[in-house]
């Protein structure tokens, strides 16, 4: 893979407030692509979840939530540094559990990446949301968001909505802000124990993601008003 600086990425700053995160790019503050998903679950979603802590117990949902924010932040760290040609040693139990899921990762994932125009990226579609992207390059022939996850368990395609509106968010704001034509989305996945997964996402139903996605962003400013 190689570096192409294509685009001038601008410079953010992000706060959290109450679980709301905002991110600050230019003059504007805008709410960040998590937080309109979280805001607009649907009623099923937000019944299983309640279902899923009343099961384990509140404390210990905290925990496992906790553990895998830790986790993510770490596998995402030890691949941030990767891309740019950086080590990163970390001797804990998590910072090698992290490594290897990030090894597995570059060996089965990042092979398909061709081409890097930006990491840790920044998008904002002006006036209405922002976030940051993994990766922003060519994979697989085809210009394409980029974005590293880790799971406690392997996923179903139907498991991972948001993340598919996800990428299709970034993406609509990077062809809006810089005349691109991006309709690919990849999501790179492993777990703890390595089991790795790709899914991407692209043509027709990457629109229709996008078009989901809008509907949300209506529903989030209608309820916000």
């Amino acid at each position: 893979m190689k570096w192409n600086k294509l685009y001038n990425y601008p410079p953010s700053t992000r706060s959290t407030t109450d679980g709301l995160r905002t991110y600050a790019v230019g003059k504007e503050k805008l709410p960040s692509v998590t937080t309109i998903l979280q805001a607009t679950q649907s009623p099923e979603k937000q019944a299983s979840l309640a279902a899923w802590k009343a099961k384990v117990g509140e404390a210990q949902a905290s925990s496992i939530k906790q553990q895998a924010a830790s986790r993510g932040s770490n596998m995402h760290l030890h691949l941030e540094r990767h891309i740019l040609g950086q080590g990163h040693l970390d001797l804990t139990e998590e910072g090698k559990t992290a490594k290897a899921m990030a090894d597995v990762i570059i060996e089965k994932g990042l092979c398909d990446l061709s081409e890097i125009w930006g990491s840790e990226v920044t998008l904002h579609y002006p006036g209405l949301y922002a976030g940051a992207t993994d990766l922003v390059g060519v994979y697989d022939y085809e210009d394409s968001i980029i974005d590293f996850k880790q799971s406690n368990k392997p996923k179903r395609r139907e498991w991972i909505e948001d993340y598919c509106m996800q990428m299709a968010a970034y993406a609509m704001a990077h062809n809006h802000v810089y005349g691109t034509a991006i309709t690919q989305g990849v999501i790179l996945m492993c777990t703890p124990d390595n089991y790795f997964q790709k899914f991407q996402i692209k043509g027709k139903q990457f629109i229709d993601y996008q078009h989901q996605f809008l509907a949300k962003v209506d529903s989030y400013y209608n309820m916000t008003r």
